[in-house]
């Protein structure tokens, strides 16, 4: 509904202050690491001033960034992945200065694999993840000796180092990919409920629009009272063969005109009746849109409507039960079947359609963003069009259960088919009025002249 896209390429900029906060936090664990060894467990076997002027130069890149750029500037993706492939280029020839994949620092090099998956597009992701594969490939062979106390220092076992550079490979690949899985689960999750937010305040906008033809009418009345009253002293005053006397009863006719159209506005009574209204106008107003579109559409309510519920026009509710209903058509053969039934303590639509159901596949995800399928062959889609149930529908289910509904979604049971989703409120809770928004007086909106 509402023209919602189904995905939302947002772009993935990275800020430079975090890239340059966290490489001074790996240029001082470097460095003390470094320290210890050489000073504090005497491994004078390390080559110190080699092993500081890598990471002098590292110190120095992020003192030119940071002179060069503000804090606040952001980096596009290719520029961010330069920066990230520095640092493994930098932990790679540390690693090859003091043992090689030997080192049990060696695993740090998922570090900027791990910040490009939860930053940067998937492209620059693999690139990355590629290069430090590639460095961990050339430390198995290339290294110096890792600084060991003995005199012919330590040599593992080549089968063990075998494992060593598959576990870094693997770890890359798996923990890569996991990391970017999740942050990508939570971009689509912040850019879904973002797009709630816009579309409940777009209905909230359209449902204030009573208040604000009311507030016109009294803002408009006085003065339209005050031009039908000059217009009508004008025209006692004009000689009636006057060229002019057409004009001034064209323009009466217009003033009066318009008293008339805020006349009916202002015949609302002080309580805006659009405030709150009974479970079948409401379904009505969600229902109404989509009655033309090949789908026979029925709706049944109980026999006895004397205790019928009276519920906020809640805009959360008509977008939500739009939405539902929406898809049900766009699935259904033939025909969808609402049915709407309140209890002293419980009210429930049901929404059913003879399409082919929910699939397995989406079944068990429905409600997630971005959750698609593909459209029925019957509807007269093309074979690659990807339709339905994604972010409309989960901005759908967000406003149900914001209003206090609970939503249940089947299949039909054999013999029949298709799909039943049932919304199900507390009758309290859904009854419970509105908050009274400011009064506005209407009393002599349109005075008579």
């Amino acid at each position: 509904m509402l023209g919602l896209p189904q995905s939302y390429d947002r772009p993935r900029n990275v800020r430079l202050d975090t890239l340059v906060r966290l490489r001074w936090l790996a240029v001082s664990g470097q460095l003390a690491a470094l320290l210890v060894v050489h000073f504090g467990l005497d491994f004078v076997v390390v080559p110190l001033w080699s092993c500081i002027a890598v990471i002098a130069v590292a110190a120095l890149l992020n003192v030119a960034l940071r002179l060069g750029f503000p804090k606040t500037q952001w980096l596009e993706p290719d520029r961010a992945a330069w920066l990230l492939g520095f640092d493994i280029a930098e932990l790679a020839a540390l690693l090859y200065l003091t043992g090689g994949l030997e080192n049990p620092f060696s695993f740090l090099l998922l570090g900027p694999v791990l910040i490009s998956a939860t930053a940067l597009p998937p492209r620059m992701t693999l690139l990355i993840g590629t290069f430090a594969m590639l460095c961990a490939t050339v430390l198995v062979f290339f290294h110096y000796d890792l600084p060991w106390e003995t005199p012919h220092g330590l040599e593992l076992p080549e089968i063990y180092m075998v494992g060593v550079w598959l576990s870094i490979l693997l770890a890359i690949g798996y923990i890569g990919v996991y990391t970017w899985q999740v942050a990508e689960e939570a971009r689509q999750l912040s850019d879904a409920l973002a797009a709630t937010e816009l579309v409940l305040a777009r209905e909230q906008h359209l449902s204030q629009l009573d208040g604000l033809a009311a507030a016109a009418a009294h803002e408009l009345g006085t003065p339209l009272a005050t031009i039908t009253l000059v217009v009508r002293e004008i025209e006692r005053a004009l000689d009636p063969k006057s060229p002019h006397a057409e004009d001034i009863k064209l323009l009466r006719e217009a003033a009066q005109r318009c008293r008339d159209i805020l006349g009916k506005i202002t015949e609302l009574p002080t309580a805006d009746p659009f405030d709150r209204l009974p479970l079948s106008a409401l379904l009505e107003e969600a229902v109404a849109p989509h009655r033309n579109f090949g789908v026979a559409i029925g709706v049944s309510y109980p026999s006895d409507r004397t205790r019928e519920p009276l519920g906020a026009r809640n805009p959360a509710i008509r977008y939500g039960l739009g939405n539902l209903i929406e898809n049900a058509v766009d699935f259904a053969h033939d025909r969808v079947e609402i049915r709407a039934q309140w209890e002293d303590d419980e009210i429930s639509i049901t929404i059913s359609d003879d399409g082919p159901g929910f699939a397995p596949e989406v079944l068990d995800r429905l409600g997630e963003p971005y959750v698609t399928r593909r459209r029925p062959e019957s509807r007269g889609a093309e074979d690659d069009e990807v339709f339905g149930l994604g972010l409309g529908f989960f901005i759908a289910k967000t406003l149900l259960e914001r209003s206090g509904a609970t939503l249940v979604l089947i299949n039909q049971a054999p013999p029949l088919h298709g799909a039943t989703i049932e919304v199900t409120w507390n009758r309290e809770e859904f009854e419970r009025p509105p908050a009274s928004p400011p009064s506005i007086p209407l009393e002599a909106a349109v005075p008579e002249a």
